[in-house]
């Protein structure tokens, strides 16, 4: 298991919602795994924001999407990001884009974040075939009854 006492400089946080976790969420943080020694999956708790799913419950999902990866962990915090990645010892966050409109977005948001902490921030594109998948249209999929298990990682049985 790894530990905050890890080199900041190989640590990421990865904030987010995720509400839910989905494929294009997960496809960001495999594909960083081979560059970090330890990933911090963050899931945000705002409460000015209705989620979903009770954070606790979107903790153990991805939880169970990385039982067998000891580099991955995840927890939840509120408050500024920056204060996150302090507290847990990252240098790095990890930022997922889809699009230009996102690009500009998480560009200002790197760039403040820098100025304000020091912490720098990875811009990773989605894979073309997770483009254009996002948490609010898997909710309003099921929300409306749709099957949405192929956005979401996959859990191994032998996982559980």
């Amino acid at each position: 298991m790894t530990h905050k006492s890890a080199d900041p400089q190989r640590t990421i946080l990865f904030p987010g919602s995720f509400d839910p976790f989905t494929i294009g969420h997960k496809s960001l943080v495999d594909r960083v795994n081979p560059l970090f020694d330890r990933i911090i999956i963050a899931v945000g708790e705002n409460s000015g924001k209705a989620s979903a799913t009770p954070t606790a419950a979107r903790i153990e999902a991805i939880k169970a999407a990385y039982a067998s990866n000891p580099k991955v962990e995840v927890i939840s915090y509120s408050g500024l990001t920056v204060d996150a990645c302090h507290r847990e010892g990252a240098a790095w966050m990890l930022r997922g884009v889809r699009s230009t409109a996102d690009f500009e977005y998480e560009r200002n948001l790197a760039d403040i974040n820098r100025n304000i902490s020091g912490i720098e921030t990875l811009l990773l594109y989605t894979l073309p075939e997770y483009s254009f998948i996002s948490s609010s249209m898997v909710r309003e999929l099921a929300a409306n009854g749709y099957d949405v298990s192929g956005f979401l990682p996959a859990v191994s049985t032998t996982n559980s």
